[in-house]
């Protein structure tokens, strides 16, 4: 079996990432796959993160062979990219960091949030995205490994309420901080991008780095884009996707079970 695109994540943050690509793209054949094993990334030392990346690219590209690698976790993009593109150097990998560039062209302020992981929050990567792109700005940090917790373990069974809830203490830290704009620097949190503009209010944009990741899958296997179909998803765009973990407890299927019925792609099970 060969796919076009194989998405990597701790768990079932970059979902999203998987859905924004396959509107643009709806021909295209990807697989998904959580290392729940190995959940949460963000904790882990940087040589872990390493280690359990590798393993789980290795694991994709013998059971898939996918024309290209989106590692749709910013813990491991800013940790281990360039580690995992020197070892898998014939694969195209494409990273996801937080979208601090995009943050400073909207913030009118000049003070932007960052919620993110602890390892992502701390790692000079990030430090370096700010002296880059938004050096005139402040960015007050925020690393939330419970709000992942939830959002990988209670989110898709939770209540609107529960969801409002959970993100309500990140939303009111940012509030507190007076930033104008928010980087959901995790893509855990692009499943609760809707709930933290509900908390947030309309003076605070919500922004991540969906787009510009899957243009750029894209753009690595896709030379020529007049056929790519744009607009929003429908039953074809997600005809051709499948989840997989590799760890999951009984309470844990039906989680991601509901989760796939919700965005409508197909639960593969473990691997």
């Amino acid at each position: 079996m060969s796919v076009d695109f194989a998405f990597l994540d701790s768990g079932t943050g970059g979902i999203p990432y998987m859905l924004s690509l396959h509107e643009k793209l709806p021909e295209a054949t990807s697989v998904y796959l959580g290392d729940t094993l190995n959940f949460p990334y963000g904790e882990k030392s940087s040589q872990k993160v390493t280690e359990c990346a590798s393993s789980a690219i290795q694991k994709i590209i013998d059971l898939w062979s996918p024309k290209a690698i989106v590692v749709a976790c910013n813990t491991i993009s800013v940790t281990a990219l360039d580690s995992l593109r020197s070892r898998f150097s014939g694969l195209p990998i494409i990273g996801t960091v937080p979208a601090i560039k995009l943050a400073a062209q909207v913030t009118k302020n000049k003070r932007i949030g960052l919620l993110a992981t602890t390892a992502t929050v701390n790692h000079p990567y990030c430090q370096n995205l700010i002296h880059d792109f938004a050096s005139d700005c402040q960015v007050i940090m925020r690393a939330d490994p419970k709000l992942i917790d939830f959002v990988e373990k209670k989110y898709f069974n939770a209540s609107n309420q529960e969801r409002i809830q959970a993100v309500s203490e990140a939303a009111d830290f940012f509030k507190s901080n007076n930033c104008d704009t928010v980087v959901l620097g995790c893509t855990h949190f692009t499943h609760i991008a809707e709930e933290m503009r509900q908390a947030c209010g309309p003076a605070i944009t919500v922004v991540d780095s969906r787009d510009g990741v899957s243009n750029q899958a894209i753009r690595k296997i896709h030379s020529d884009r007049k056929n790519s179909a744009a607009g929003g998803s429908s039953s074809s765009s997600v005809k051709n996707l499948t989840f997989f973990v590799t760890k999951a407890d009984e309470r844990e299927i039906k989680e991601y079970k509901r989760l796939c019925e919700n965005v409508k792609i197909p639960w593969g099970g473990i691997i």
